[in-house]
């Protein structure tokens, strides 16, 4: 007796759980991504990863979403955040092995690129640049074919990678060095 009630308890508490229709599932259009390094998903011995959210133009400008001059997410939501799984060179700059936010400011032919020690920041309404760990001006590619996502994805060089962040005709790209 006692396990028919605890039985018609359960079912009572499941068909009266609220549903969700097809209609009140929200997906985010801004999707989150990632890329590793190496990018082989064979090889688990990886390097750097970073993590981003992909927004889109739909019709605006790069310079309207990531304004001269001012901090940017490097994306949507989040801050993007890199893991380095040992210690690194942004650029020629040591970096330890840790998890970071990155940060771009855009001007115009160039980009400065910062990581930052603090994590779990959305946007970048409060970055503190006393808290980056290293910067580096890297220099902006214009390119024929406009990418509609923002992408992040890694190109093996001598002794390391390169990030490249693409979005509209804008390409940019990262060194990380072992």
């Amino acid at each position: 007796m006692k396990k028919l009630l605890t039985l018609a308890v359960v079912a009572a508490a499941f068909f009266a759980a609220p549903s969700m229709n097809a209609q009140d599932f929200k997906v985010d259009k801004s999707p989150m991504d990632q890329a590793s390094f190496p990018k082989d998903y064979k090889d688990s011995n990886k390097l750097i990863k970073v993590t981003y959210s992909r927004p889109q133009l739909k019709g605006r400008e790069l310079a309207t979403l990531a304004p001269e001059g001012k901090v940017w997410r490097m994306g949507a939501n989040e801050a993007v955040e890199v893991t380095l799984y040992k210690d690194m060179k942004l650029g020629t700059t040591p970096v330890q092995a840790g998890t970071y936010t990155m940060y771009a400011i855009p001007q115009g032919k160039e980009w400065t690129i910062i990581l930052n020690k603090d994590l779990n920041v959305w946007g970048s309404y409060f970055y503190n640049e006393k808290n980056d760990v290293a910067r580096i001006t890297v220099p902006v590619e214009t390119a024929d074919e406009s990418i509609e996502y923002f992408g992040m994805e890694f190109m093996p060089v001598d002794k390391g990678a390169h990030l490249v962040g693409a979005w509209g005709n804008a390409r940019v790209q990262i060194p990380f060095y072992n």
